[in-house]
């Protein structure tokens, strides 16, 4: 996975730093997590390809989540985009954005899709041979997901060495790889688990911004990889939190530590704060394996 992050603070654009947007490349897929206002220059200053984007993924329905959208939406026509584009976003914001291409008499030469989320719980909403996307309910002053990217098992791996002294006909090797005993050229069965070696561990990433201290998402997201949580606030701001329904570094540490994740990366900070460094340093009170996001930056893991 690589994780590329286009902007990562809360509220408003300024010159030197831009609201929520993310790219992330899993199995041959880019998808575009929110996408706050200049996520199009975003993506052009960091290279990433526009045709590229056939799935975009919106948190919830505050301008510095989405109000990049209809821009992007409308580059994509001028460009001449012929394939699909598919939008998973909570119901309204279809609404929203029709109304701007009927009023601007700018409708899309290609399909647009709008996959509009409403359930409280936790819910697939993609899915393919390789990858799976499930919402993250958060508890925000609107109705928010976070969304959780995981990577399916793959096939298992030959052990050539092995293969081969067991006198396995080629022909066999594709259901090796599927897990299957298979029968040799003596006619004997060989068992798989002797002449394969199991799959690389499914990687996953789990997106939550924006939401207050929430430990009801703790058995989603338990064990991922990665986690990218929100952290607004410092917790000498403590009280600024709860009536936004935000989260401070600490809070999101303590996320980070109950589901016991991999990294965690925080992002969304309020630009009442200059200095980034100390959100890191007042996570690792609660967890050690914390990252700073920042506009710009890449993550592979």
């Amino acid at each position: 996975m690589k994780l590329n992050i286009l902007g990562c603070y809360s509220a408003t654009p300024r010159t030197f730093t831009n609201p929520t947007a993310q790219v992330l490349e899993i199995n041959n897929h880019i998808f575009l997590i929110d996408c706050g206002e200049g996520t199009q220059v975003q993506l052009r200053k960091n290279k990433v390809k526009f045709n590229r984007i056939k799935h975009i993924f919106i948190s919830h329905l505050h301008g510095d989540h989405f109000f990049g959208l209809v821009g992007l939406i409308s580059t994509f026509r001028l460009l001449g985009r012929d394939t699909d584009l598919h939008i998973y976003a909570p119901k309204g914001l279809k609404e929203v954005i029709t109304l701007q291409m009927k009023l601007s008499n700018s409708w899309t030469n290609y399909n647009l899709y709008f996959h509009e989320l409403t359930s409280k719980s936790s819910e697939i909403i993609f899915e393919d041979q390789k990858v799976t996307v499930q919402t993250i309910p958060l508890d925000h002053r609107v109705y928010t997901n976070g969304f959780l990217f995981k990577e399916k098992e793959g096939e298992r791996k030959l052990n050539m060495n092995a293969v081969l002294n067991s006198s396995i006909d080629v022909s066999y090797y594709r259901k090796l790889k599927q897990g299957f005993d298979v029968t040799n050229e003596a006619g004997t069965l060989i068992k798989n688990d002797a002449v394969t070696f199991p799959p690389n561990k499914p990687k996953s990433y789990a997106f939550c911004s924006d939401t207050a201290y929430n430990e009801a998402i703790v058995p989603i997201i338990d064990e991922v990889d990665v986690l990218y949580h929100e952290s607004t606030f410092l917790e000498q701001h403590a009280k600024l939190a709860a009536p936004t329904k935000h989260c401070t570094a600490k809070q999101a540490a303590s996320i980070a530590k109950q589901a016991n994740v991999g990294q965690l990366i925080l992002g969304h900070y309020s630009t009442r704060y200059s200095d980034l460094n100390v959100f890191k340093e007042e996570a690792q009170t609660i967890f050690d394996n914390v990252k700073l996001g920042d506009d710009g930056k890449i993550f592979e893991f």
